[in-house]
C-alpha cells in the first residue's frame, strides 16, 4: 500500500504459506502429493469433541501429529498416539489458533529446497534434517532451536539425481501454486519404505542468518550468501517494477 519495494512474498502467497490447510488444498490443486490430514475449528472441538474424536481416528488415526493451522516453528505441535494425547495434543493446539490440523505421523526423511525468484524461479540442491538414533523426539521447537545434537543438516542431502530434480521440480511447482515471489523453503517428506515423495509445507520467509538452512542449501548449490542477498533485493525491485505497470485507476 505504501508503493513500496520489500522482499519475499506478496499478501497472498503469505497468507496462503501461513495457513496449512488452505496451503494443502492449493498443493493438491496443483496435483502435489500431499499427507493425509483433516483439519477442524476450535469450536466444532468444544462443541462436540466426541465427534471430532471419533473422525480423526477414523480418518487418520494413531500415531499422529496435531498442529495449530497457522503457527511455525513447531509451535503449538504435538505427536499423539492414543486418545490421552490427543486431547492434550488438540487442546494445545487450540490455545493457539481457531484452527487446527491433524497428520498422519510418516517414516520419512525431512528434506528441504530452497527457491529464489519471481515469475521464473529457481531451486537449490535439497538439504536433510537428520535426527540421530538416540534422540526419540521429533523435530520440535526444542530440538530446531536449542542445539541439542540430536539434529544435523546435510546438505546436499545424499539422493540420487532422479529424486533430487524430482524434488527441485516440485519445488518450483509449490512455489508457483502459491504465486510465491522473491524466496521459500520448501518442505517434503521421503517415505522410507514406498521412497514416495510427499509434500509437506512451504515457508514464505524462511530463517537468513549464515546458519539457516535456506543459505546454506544456496551455498551448496554455488551461490554464497552475500549474492542470495544481492538476489533477493533485486527481485523486490523487479516485482516493484511489474506492479508498476497494473492500472490501479480508471483515470
Amino acid at each position: 500500500m505504501a508503493n513500496v519495494p520489500y522482499v519475499g512474498c506478496g499478501v497472498l502467497a503469505s497468507s496462503c504459506g501461513m495457513d496449512k490447510v488452505t496451503m494443502k488444498a492449493l498443493f493438491q490443486e496443483a496435483g502435489l502429493p500431499i499427507c493425509k490430514h483433516i483439519w477442524f475449528l476450535r469450536s466444532h472441538w468444544g462443541n462436540d469433541r466426541r465427534q471430532v474424536m471419533r473422525r480423526t481416528k477414523r480418518e487418520i488415526g494413531f500415531p499422529c501429529f496435531v498442529k495449530p493451522a497457522n503457527l511455525g516453528s513447531s509451535v503449538g505441535v504435538s505427536k499423539a498416539t492414543n486418545d490421552e494425547s490427543l486431547i492434550q495434543a488438540i487442546e494445545l493446539a487450540a490455545s493457539y489458533d481457531r484452527k487446527i490440523i491433524v497428520e498422519e505421523a510418516l517414516d520419512a526423511r525431512e528434506i528441504e529446497c530452497a527457491i529464489i525468484g519471481n515469475d521464473q524461479p529457481r531451486a537449490s540442491l535439497p538439504g536433510e534434517y537428520v535426527v540421530h538414533e538416540e534422540s526419540a523426539r521429533f523435530l520440535d521447537y526444542t530440538e530446531k532451536y536449542a542445539s541439542t545434537g540430536h539434529v544435523e543438516f546435510v546438505v546436499p542431502a545424499p539422493l540420487s539425481k532422479a529424486v533430487t530434480a524430482r524434488i527441485q521440480k516440485m519445488a518450483i511447482n509449490a512455489f508457483q501454486a502459491i504465486d510465491g515471489a522473491g524466496l521459500a523453503r520448501v518442505d517434503f517428506f521421503l517415505k522410507r519404505d514406498t521412497k514416495e515423495l510427499i509434500i509437506n509445507e512451504l515457508n514464505t520467509m524462511p530463517g537468513l542468518t549464515e546458519v539457516s538452512g535456506y543459505p546454506k542449501m544456496w551455498k551448496a548449490s554455488g551461490m554464497k550468501f552475500a549474492h542470495v542477498l544481492d538476489q533477493l533485493i533485486e527481485l523486490a525491485f523487479e516485482r516493484h517494477r511489474d506492479k508498476s505497470l497494473t492500472k490501479t485507476s480508471l483515470e
